[in-house]
């Protein structure tokens, strides 16, 4: 179920050149400056003269400047690069009572995760993402979208030692972050975004993930937009039950599948917009734009443009900077010129799909 259709056009640009708007975005993360991370090991370096002082100080900045690089590209809403994160469940699992550390696991190849253990009732101590919002609205032109790692990731990437099942575990989490949302819009937000990737690997737990959800938008205003990001998987096993997601936005990675699974969505109707990956976030080449408005056609033959999202596959945070900022500003560049192809009625968007007018 769609939350509320009209929260979108509170992110149109006042000076948007087109009727049609399509909203564009990214997922979350980006590529950290090098110099950030350098000073990240300085400061856990008891040799060295730089502190946490100095940290916060370059987190700061890395911030201002992915912000500025999101706004320079076009973005209609931007994040801040996930610039203050080191991992997106180690993250929020430090922030977290009841989360213990005993050293990284083995996950693939001659990779390793820091995997937490819940060793204890999980509680909420202290806002996760409140101070990082608000220094990210202070020095953002554009509005802030913020996401958050799902409660049923942040189960099921743990180890769980406290509680009897998974299940209960992901629902204790999913109160907790309804209250940080709501914090969170205290603060001002309107526009978070529920990134759950253990959904794409388990799907058959959808109904877990959904009740998670209804949790997590318990009391949350209708205005503030909710978004649920789920990586690449076997889509087909959690539609149409997503569905009945309280999110107003689902969003997808089908531009690394070549869009194979976008018919998966047009059986039926589609009641969620759609946030529709466009670029691909795994290769270090920038979309010519011609090739991102096929991508962002594909997108309407599941939802009129007004339930069109548009943005990269998943987080850029492993690209080299110059291409990631290549792909966002094609993407807008893109986004821009088929809302005027639209305008101008030069794009038949039809049933079941969408075809272009010679």
């Amino acid at each position: 179920m769609s939350r509320n259709p009209e929260n979108r056009a509170q992110f149109r640009p006042e000076n948007h050149p087109n009727d049609q708007f399509l909203l564009t975005t990214v997922v979350g993360s980006y590529p950290k400056p090098k110099w950030l991370n350098r000073v990240a090991e300085l400061a856990e370096d008891d040799g060295s003269k730089f502190d946490d002082a100095d940290l916060d100080e370059a987190h700061d900045d890395a911030c201002r400047l992915v912000t500025d690089e999101h706004e320079r590209a076009g973005l209609d809403t931007v994040v801040d690069g996930e610039m203050r994160r080191e991992e997106m469940v180690e993250f929020f699992a430090h922030r977290i009572d009841g989360y213990e550390f005993h050293g990284p696991v083995k996950v693939w190849g001659h990779n390793y995760f820091d995997k937490p253990s819940v060793s204890g009732e999980v509680a909420y101590d202290e806002p996760w993402l409140v101070d990082e919002f608000e220094f990210t609205a202070s020095v953002a032109e554009r509005p802030v979208k913020v996401p958050i790692t799902g409660p049923y990731t942040l189960a099921n990437w743990a180890f769980n030692e406290h509680y009897d099942t998974e299940e209960e575990l992901a629902y204790a989490l999913a109160d907790l972050v309804n209250e940080e949302i709501e914090k969170l819009v205290a603060a001002g937000a309107r526009y978070v975004q529920i990134d759950e990737p253990a959904l794409a690997t388990t799907p058959d737990d959808h109904a877990i993930v959904g009740e998670c959800l209804e949790r997590i938008v318990a009391d949350v205003d209708e205005d503030v937009r909710v978004g649920l990001h789920v990586c690449y998987g076997d889509y087909s096993r959690i539609y149409p039950e997503l569905n009945e997601f309280p999110i107003d936005e689902f969003d997808v990675e089908l531009c690394n599948g070549d869009y194979e699974q976008i018919d998966v969505f047009a059986d039926g109707e589609f009641a969620p917009d759609l946030g529709l990956g466009v670029v691909d976030a795994h290769t270090a080449e920038v979309e010519p734009v011609e090739e991102i408005k096929e991508n962002i056609l594909q997108g309407l033959k599941v939802v009129p443009p007004e339930k069109l999202t548009v943005s990269p596959d998943c987080g850029l945070k492993l690209l080299p900077r110059e291409v990631a900022y290549g792909k966002m500003e094609n993407m807008v560049e893109a986004t821009r010129e088929v809302e005027a192809e639209l305008d101008a009625g030069e794009i038949d968007v039809g049933s079941p799909g969408v075809v272009a007018d010679d």
